[in-house]
């Protein structure tokens, strides 16, 4: 199933503040993903089981290594209003404080770790307008998990940011470990993510 783009004809004209307006005002399908994707409110369905098993396991590994004052929200809005956009990763750590803050997103300097679980029909925009986003943001760390990635299922983790652009801390094929340096400390084991 592919992503339904919502794009009103002023969509590209509006303030910052237009964009959350009409993003908060989306009605959208219970379960479906509402992003501002460079100024356009995008709609994506609900992720497959596959996705979610991986989110899971993901989620259950920070766990055990976050301090009791760090959080891993899986639908919590994180904004780049300098790129246009409003994403909900499908995982991201947040200390406490960034969730006192009114409201259903925050900004992404209050990000640790973003992590992104492709989908087929919009991975692209996890490869490459998220990272140049995530990067311009001064996200730490990206953790990029990509079933569908052309050379085979993927996880690579992004850090470093400079300008739009991440350095690659490690790449790995599914079933290869990947390490989240410090303050993580975490080595997430990738062989149960499941596979097309």
């Amino acid at each position: 199933m592919s992503a339904l783009t919502v794009d009103p004809p002023t969509a590209h004209g509006h303030e910052w503040d237009d964009l959350v307006r009409l993003w908060e005002e989306t009605d959208a399908p219970e379960g479906s993903k509402v992003e501002i994707i460079e100024g356009i409110v995008t709609v994506s369905p609900s992720p497959a089981n596959k996705h979610n098993k991986i989110a899971a396991k993901v989620q259950r590994s920070l766990y055990r290594v976050l301090p009791e004052d760090w959080n891993v929200c899986q639908t919590l809005g994180v904004a780049v209003p300098s790129r246009l956009g409003l994403y909900i990763p499908d995982l991201v750590v947040v200390a406490d404080t960034a969730l006192d803050e009114p409201g259903n997103f925050v900004p992404a300097t209050a990000a640790e770790l973003v992590v992104e679980i492709t989908s087929k029909s919009n991975a692209s925009h996890d490869r490459i307008t998220k990272t140049a986003s995530y990067a311009q943001a001064g996200i730490p760390l990206y953790l990029l998990i990509d079933a569908w990635a052309p050379g085979g299922p993927t996880v690579t983790l992004y850090g470093e940011p400079t300008g739009d652009v991440y350095r690659v801390h490690q790449a790995v094929k599914f079933g290869e470990d990947i390490v989240l340096p410090d303050p993580f400390g975490l080595t997430i084991e990738t062989a149960a993510f499941p596979v097309d």
